[in-house]
């Protein structure tokens, strides 16, 4: 009896990241990634958030918690449910933390600091910037621009890390 070793088929969360991970090899490119992710998901969260948003009154105390970032959160957070529900989990957290962050952005404006659109829109093309800056020492274009779903990728592609890190199947 001939027994042939079969390896298991690759999820489909971890064959986008082979693919995403194949113009993100240089130790710099990921170093300047784990900074300008964070910043980039922060920023666009942020800038959206700031776009007025129609009054619900049926939403009463809680208008204020429903924005045209909701959108976006819960788009992306279905996204990733559909690909790993650990991955979905971590990111509860970090945009938790994140929206955590925008509230006392506008707090800070309220209270007669800068204006915080612009302070999104600032770390969001620096953070830009620093991408391109990547993936110009990797010699590899971005990702995204060969399949605009890459942009939803890179955040979990870092947690996908810290989960091999730490032993926790994603």
């Amino acid at each position: 009896m001939n027994k042939i070793a079969q390896t298991p088929a690759k999820k489909p969360v971890d064959i986008l990241f082979d693919k995403y991970a194949e113009s993100h090899q240089d130790k710099t490119n990921k170093l300047i990634h784990w900074i300008c992710v964070p910043l980039i998901v922060f920023s666009l969260l942020g800038l959206i958030w700031q776009i007025p948003f129609p009054q619900l009154s049926f939403l009463g105390q809680y208008q204020t918690f429903f924005n045209w970032a909701s959108f976006l959160i819960a788009f992306a957070l279905y996204y990733y449910f559909t690909l790993s529900p650990v991955l979905f989990f971590m990111m509860i957290w970090i945009i938790g933390l994140m929206s955590y962050g925008i509230v006392q952005l506008e707090y800070w404006q309220a209270a007669d600091g800068p204006a915080a659109w612009l302070i999104f829109l600032v770390i969001f093309v620096l953070a830009w910037v620093g991408q391109f800056i990547g993936h110009k020492i990797e010699g590899k274009k971005p990702s995204f621009l060969e399949d605009v779903k890459f942009l939803l990728i890179g955040p979990i592609w870092l947690l996908h890390f810290i989960c091999k890190k730490i032993g926790l199947k994603y």
